[in-house]
């Protein structure tokens, strides 16, 4: 079943994130920024700070001791925002994309690897179900966000 088989994949592609977190000494909330900075970096629609703490979950503090600590450690880099002062893009730096580069490199390779033996028309397809998947689970998330929200309002 294919969804078992996404959660097999999510699983181990967890896994790997665990051992990289380990090796370089970075928490998992540590990790999971990087991910975001990275994933948001690859689509040309780098993270403010506040960007960053919503997809987190943290407070605003929280965030800030987090980036102030991946900015120390040489793995991101703030970014004057080029139309609002107030404001700064979160990037990899360029210590941080080397760390990144070396420890999954070999995975890239692995996966182009495992994919060659597809055509590109089946490829094509994959993608077109990863991406309806992803936009579900979006929804999802999005639908479960705004009930905890309505939830926290009728506690108040």
């Amino acid at each position: 079943m294919l969804s078992a088989d996404l959660r097999t994949l999510t699983a181990e592609s967890d896994r790997i994130s665990r051992l990289f977190a380990a090796l370089h000494h970075v928490s998992n909330n540590d990790f999971d920024a990087l991910l975001h900075v990275m994933v948001a970096e690859q689509t040309d629609s780098p993270l403010t700070l506040r960007e960053l703490r919503d997809r987190l979950g943290m407070t605003a503090a929280a965030v800030t001791y987090l980036v102030d600590r991946m900015v120390e450690a040489g793995h991101i880099r703030r970014e004057p925002h080029p139309a609002d002062r107030r404001k700064v893009f979160l990037r990899y730096s360029d210590g941080g994309l080397e760390v990144a580069r070396t420890f999954f490199a070999p995975l890239g390779m692995r996966t182009h690897q495992a994919l060659e033996a597809f055509p590109h028309e089946d490829l094509a397809v994959a993608r077109r179900v990863l991406g309806a998947l992803t936009e579900a689970m979006r929804v999802h998330r999005v639908g479960l966000a705004t009930q905890e929200s309505q939830a926290t309002d009728h506690r108040l």
